[in-house]
């Protein structure tokens, strides 16, 4: 999706085998190849991954400027801002449930990209701060909107032990070479009771289950997006993932990927026609996921844990 966070050492591998980063398994099953990065799924646990990732030296030049990274979100009249605008007000919305509504709640938001969301989350009445590895967008939603955002590691912002009453992770966890290590370490920095919400692309969508069926005799499957995309998770291996850090899931809410980020628009068909009939048989399945609750795109609400 849109937004990554911190970036630290890539899954490590013994052999030709990666081990699994929640249940260090080495037995997978191949799923799909796409730009040249394998996706395979975990036996063990079912988590799903890019077994031959990039060193972390090509995943963090994948968040520059010299990679046109969020280059579209840095002006503010562009219909990709309207368009973050909008799944920021979503975010807040999903955040309002998870956390009852309160006002001033301490809020860090790890991968905050521009900064929208923060923008929303600040008039909502909370006291938004970001993290963001860009220096261009997180430079922009200081500059813009005027929000204390760290450029660089969440870690190096001096943020002390249980300091903020919520954490957001939007579109992130997918993009970090290890998420489970990710996952332990910001626990300390909520409070007792701190809400963590994440959002992810869900691989257990209807959409993404029913569209694999045909994605390998067509070769082409939207729903894995590497180099940016590290894991693909589901409900049930993300709610794994958290419990086994120290969190309690408290909430999960699946809605649906906006149709034009996975089908394309009238623009882009021009370009790339075979897109057309995909999205004529898939756009109302995705659609129809959402309606019956097995949306492509999955909130997840989890609290600290006592130790």
């Amino acid at each position: 999706m849109d937004q990554a966070g911190a970036i630290v050492a890539a899954p490590s591998i013994a052999g030709n085998s990666v081990h699994c980063n929640m249940c260090g398994g080495q037995d997978h099953a191949y799923l799909f190849t796409k730009q040249g990065y394998r996706l395979v799924r975990c036996r063990g646990c079912d988590l799903a991954f890019i077994a031959n990732p990039p060193d972390a030296a090509a995943i963090a030049a994948l968040y520059t400027a010299k990679a046109a990274y969020h280059d579209e979100l840095l002006d503010p009249a562009t219909p990709a801002f309207d368009r973050m605008r909008g799944i920021a007000r979503q975010h807040v919305a999903m955040l309002r449930r998870s956390t009852g509504a309160r006002q001033g709640l301490k809020l860090l938001d790890i991968g905050c990209a521009t900064g929208l969301f923060l923008d929303e989350a600040r008039t909502a009445g909370f006291d938004a701060y970001g993290a963001e590895l860009s220096p261009e967008t997180s430079a922009f939603a200081r500059d813009h909107f005027g929000l204390p955002v760290h450029t660089g590691d969440w870690r190096d912002a001096g943020h002390a032990d249980a300091s903020f009453d919520v954490i957001t992770l939007f579109d992130v966890i997918e993009h970090l070479a290890d998420p489970a290590a990710e996952l332990a370490a910001m626990r300390r920095l909520l409070k007792p009771g701190g809400v963590l919400l994440q959002s992810t692309p869900d691989i257990d969508g209807l959409f993404p289950r029913l569209s694999y069926k045909v994605a390998k005799l067509v070769d082409y499957w939207p729903h894995p997006e590497p180099p940016w995309h590290l894991y693909q998770f589901s409900r049930a291996t993300l709610s794994a993932m958290t419990e086994q850090a120290g969190y309690r899931i408290t909430r999960a809410d699946r809605t649906m990927i906006g149709l034009d980020y996975s089908f394309g628009t009238p623009s882009s068909w021009k370009a790339s026609p075979k897109l057309v009939p995909y999205a004529l048989a898939f756009a109302p399945v995705a659609l129809l996921g959402k309606w019956i609750g097995q949306g492509d795109w999955l909130y997840l609400a989890a609290t600290v844990q006592d130790d």
